[in-house]
């Protein structure tokens, strides 16, 4: 499921350093104070020291953790680099080598505009239940339209809209929720270039997108495996008997350019 969570995992840093505080206070409750003076290994003015000491250590591991996980979430929700505007997080749909930080083929890229995972239908509703079948028109819940010639599929088994093709040239601020965030030039002959990082570097991996082609064998998604989904991060989408199946990697664009 392709989800908007940026900023990324950054936005559990508060809950997760928060907690890390709070195993500190109970792995040190495990022989307190307390016990080592009833236990007579200290005397009581000491260990009316020690337990300010923890106090304040304790106190002081939340104050900045919090505090480091706030900034963070404010950069992350809030800066934008020199030449660049914030936007809601949108989607590419990208082809390249992983290693390479240029290519031509941006003009097999797309764009989801909207988070298209809670916009899809399961595999299971599609075989069982006729979901996208004749009945409905082919039209999903959330209003888009499936091409059983042309379909989407992501890594938990469901069946996404397509993106919109090719992706319009631009500046694009681009990132995988990982370590780099970085600029994304796309040319009108199809050229793209990231201004730091390799394409790898800004590919979401838990995100996993593939398209599928029928061929001869007249596949679609009744021919696909439901046991083969979740899809692990960094995996390739499993094949789908009887279509071609083209891997596509998922990036983040959370900026554009600020003319």
């Amino acid at each position: 499921n392709i989800i908007s969570n940026v900023p990324w995992e950054r936005k559990n840093t508060k809950s997760r350093r928060m907690r890390i505080s709070f195993l500190y206070m109970s792995e040190n409750q495990q022989q307190t104070p307390e016990d080592d003076e009833e236990s007579g290994l200290l005397p009581k003015e000491e260990n009316e020291e020690k337990k300010e000491d923890l106090g304040s250590l304790v106190r002081r591991g939340l104050i900045a953790s919090s505090g480091i996980a706030a900034l963070q979430l404010l950069v992350s929700n809030t800066y934008a680099p020199s030449g660049f505007k914030r936007i809601p997080t949108q989607f590419i749909a990208a082809l390249g080598d992983p290693n390479a930080s240029s290519g031509t083929e941006a003009k097999q890229w797309g764009l989801w505009r909207l988070d298209p995972g809670p916009r899809g239908v399961w595999l299971r509703d599609y075989k069982n239940n006729g979901a996208l079948g004749e009945q409905s028109g082919g039209i999903a819940p959330a209003g888009w339209k499936f091409d059983v010639h042309d379909w989407w599929l992501e890594e938990h088994g469901l069946i996404m809209e397509a993106p919109d093709f090719p992706l319009e040239p631009g500046r694009y601020l681009v990132t995988g929720g990982r370590m780099v965030t970085t600029g994304l030039t796309i040319d009108s002959n199809g050229g793209w270039k990231l201004d730091n990082g390799k394409l790898y570097d800004v590919t979401h991996l838990p995100c996993r997108s593939a398209r599928y082609n029928p061929n001869i064998g007249g596949g679609s998604p009744l021919t696909a495996k439901t046991s083969d989904f979740p899809v692990a991060p960094g995996v390739e989408m499993p094949s789908v008997e009887g279509c071609d199946k083209q891997d596509y990697a998922v990036l983040f664009v959370i900026g554009v350019e600020d003319f």
